[in-house]
């Protein structure tokens, strides 16, 4: 039997290390790979603090932190609305104000205790945007919806769009109870979101403030002022504690009280929406004294418990133009905000009352 020998070639020290650098940036991609998937699924839930701190850590988190405060920047909604809405900021070196954002307004124990937002994914449209009327719907003893309608296409007869005498200046469209669908129907103009351009400026004296980013024609819908339900004892506590806040310096709320008076002027229901931490674009719109070119209207949607509050341009609105409206003209309180709307009639201070 013949033996046939092989030559085994001894490798050489250069051959070696190069091997080994093979092998280790082959572990180093790997542990970059694995690293910056972590990193896109954790990193987007950051506070704006939080991010700051992480993105030190290392050049891969760092690069993926820019990169989710330039996402943050561009749509301030956080692919909520049908139209991204950018921040803009020339005044100092924040990128983005930050509060956790919903669509429509919602009892405060169904919000979660932190939002994703800049991730490189949308975001999950049944997380948020289900959460507006239908969260608050009117029931019968069986628990179905009460006061909707049956139509399959909505028109000038559709019952929802009667007036039904208890409260004015209260415009009516259908809701969670009725047989129409919600794409289809031409009765739910407020409800299907933001459908124009806007974008979100910084101001030296007045913060963030809203713009217009195209013309809008007078009637258009703007937005609905979303936020936290409150109670007024719940909405009486937290004033206080916004009172306090702000006498520091350096804090703003955002917590709106509707009254609904009746037509007897006897009585009136209220709603409170604080969208100081959780809410919309809204929050953005500053007061203007002469009046401002967006008007407030309740809207009732047939089935809703609560009426929601949404602004209308009031007249036509140029591109770059601020949207504003007027707080109210009460001024009973003494530790009030100073005024920065410009108009000709401003009295100097914001209006405000007891809540």
């Amino acid at each position: 039997m013949e033996w046939k020998m092989k030559m085994i070639r001894k490798m050489t020290i250069p051959e070696l290390t190069q091997r080994q650098r093979r092998a280790e940036q082959e572990n180093d991609n790997l542990s970059h790979s694995l690293l910056f998937q972590c990193a896109e699924l954790v990193l987007p839930w950051l506070t704006p603090t939080e991010l700051a701190t992480i993105s030190i850590t290392c050049k891969t988190l760092f690069l993926i932190s820019k990169s989710i405060s330039t996402r943050r920047s561009s749509d301030a909604s956080r692919n909520f609305e049908n139209l991204p809405i950018p921040c803009i900021n020339s005044v100092d070196h924040q990128l983005y104000p930050c509060f956790f954002y919903t669509p429509s307004s919602f009892s405060s124990s169904q919000f979660p205790q932190r939002q994703s937002w800049g991730s490189s994914s949308a975001a999950d449209p049944n997380s948020l945007s289900r959460l507006g009327v239908e969260s608050v719907s009117l029931v019968d003893e069986s628990g179905e919806g009460v006061g909707g309608c049956g139509c399959e296409r909505c028109g000038d007869g559709c019952p929802c769009l009667r007036f039904d005498g208890l409260v004015e200046d209260v415009v009516n469209e259908c809701g969670p109870s009725c047989g129409c669908g919600e794409l289809e129907c031409g009765n739910r103009l407020t409800q299907r979101g933001v459908s124009v351009r806007l974008k979100i400026l910084k101001d030296r004296r007045k913060g963030w403030c809203l713009y217009s980013a195209q013309s809008i024609p007078r009637g258009q819908f703007i937005c609905e002022y979303a936020g936290e339900l409150l109670t007024t004892n719940e909405a009486r506590k937290r004033q206080q504690k916004y009172d306090k806040l702000s006498s520091g310096g350096g804090f703003s709320s955002a917590l709106l009280v509707v009254r609904e008076h009746l037509p007897s002027r006897k009585a009136c229901l209220r709603l409170n929406i604080d969208a100081t931490r959780i809410g919309n674009i809204a929050r953005f719109i500053n007061h203007s004294c002469d009046g401002g070119n967006l008007s407030t209207v309740l809207i009732r949607s047939s089935g809703a418990l609560l009426p929601r509050l949404c602004f209308f341009a009031s007249k036509d609105i140029k591109e770059d133009e601020e949207l504003t409206f007027s707080y109210g003209g009460v001024r009973l309180r003494s530790n009030g905000s100073p005024c920065f709307c410009g108009s000709f009639c401003c009295f100097g201070w914001l209006p405000s009352e007891q809540t």
